[in-house]
């Protein structure tokens, strides 16, 4: 079954972690099994070879770069300019992609459906490109509002305003406030430009904030439900209720933490808490309970972001992987038109409606 996953941090792995995804993902793993600077080294679980076995023949890559003020704790860069020009060494390393032929970007409606078209119309998928939808995530790079502009012109189409902690343009997970000026400022540019607006990672304040100022298309790229796992990276009901309301498509994540309640970073494991593609679904379930209907749910499994197999479902060896899903859904008693539209069709759909060219 095609698949549609809604988050990767494709070049942020090449770049930063350093990865070669055009390698065999057993060969990634075993080049930097001896590095110890972070958790989930040898523990990847993407790579294109990986992608294309399990159908995922489209996807939405990310750029990214955090720029943090002084009294800002978290790692990142020391100016907007320095974290911008990190957003454009990884644009480059997407173009360098699509020339070998690994990836095909995909930037308007024409592309899309030629993308999807080749996909379908193949008995092989093994040498196929690998769509990708380029989206920032967080908007801390953005060093004025003409470089939004320039972005959009070498084709990025989605905006998360905020990632981890207070922002420029946005408040972000664990942290409080609004949008103020500069946020409405970049929301205003993102809906002239046709920019699909990510509320993933938004904080309650400035989520409510952002969907009373945009009046674009809105998606989360990959949240879960706060219901399940009591956090504030995760979506309320309400929220739920208000996304589903807007036609947004939520992508169900696959970090452990956001999977189960009380995990801890460096001590839970997936067998001693339970975490499994099961436990995805239930994520997946509770949308769709919400709204009534399969419409509103995806795939945003944000897979090696910043974690490895010591912090996804048990029984996900790769991202191929989320190819059990579909049979998962099946077994909850979805049929094949639900599992379809959750697999892929309702972003696709969303994309559709979005992009009017």
């Amino acid at each position: 079954m095609f698949i549609f996953d809604c988050h990767l941090d494709l070049s942020m792995n090449a770049l930063e972690w350093n990865r070669d995804l055009s390698r065999p993902l057993e060969e990634i793993r075993a080049r930097e099994s001896h590095l110890t600077d972070r958790p989930d080294r040898g523990r990847g679980t993407v790579s294109f070879g990986e992608m294309r076995r399990g159908g995922i023949g489209l996807c939405v890559g990310t750029q990214i770069g955090r720029y943090v003020h002084r009294s800002n704790p978290l790692p990142g860069w020391h100016s907007a300019e320095q974290a911008w020009s990190m957003t454009q060494g990884q644009l480059a390393w997407y173009r360098e992609m699509e020339s070998r032929g690994e990836i095909s970007m995909i930037a308007t409606r024409a592309d899309l459906e030629a993308h999807l078209a080749r996909w379908g119309g193949s008995a092989d998928e093994s040498t196929l490109p690998v769509g990708v939808i380029r989206s920032l995530e967080g908007a801390d790079s953005i060093v004025t509002i003409a470089h939004l502009e320039r972005a959009w012109q070498d084709g990025l189409r989605a905006v998360g305003p905020a990632h981890y902690g207070p922002g420029t343009y946005a408040q972000g997970t664990d942290a409080t406030g609004g949008i103020g000026a500069a946020g409405r400022e970049l929301l205003a540019e993102m809906a002239r430009l046709g920019m699909i607006l990510d509320a993933t990672h938004l904080c309650d304040d400035s989520f409510w904030e952002a969907m009373d100022a945009f009046d674009g298309p809105v998606w989360a790229s990959h949240s879960n439900c706060r219901a399940l796992v009591p956090h504030n990276r995760q979506f309320s009901d309400d929220q739920i209720r208000y996304l589903v309301g807007r036609g947004a498509v939520i992508g169900a994540v696959l970090d452990a933490w956001m999977l189960v309640p009380g995990w801890e970073r460096g001590k839970s494991t997936p067998a001693s808490t339970g975490v499994s593609l099961t436990t995805v679904v239930d994520h997946i379930d509770r949308v769709c309970q919400i709204a009534g209907n399969a419409r509103h749910a995806g795939i945003g499994s944000d897979l090696d972001g910043a974690f490895g197999k010591e912090q996804t479902p048990a029984d996900l060896e790769s991202i191929a992987d989320l190819a059990k899903i579909p049979d998962l859904l099946r077994a909850r008693g979805y049929n094949a038109g639900d599992i379809d539209a959750i697999a892929s069709g309702n972003f696709i759909r969303f994309l559709r409606s979005a992009w009017s060219d």
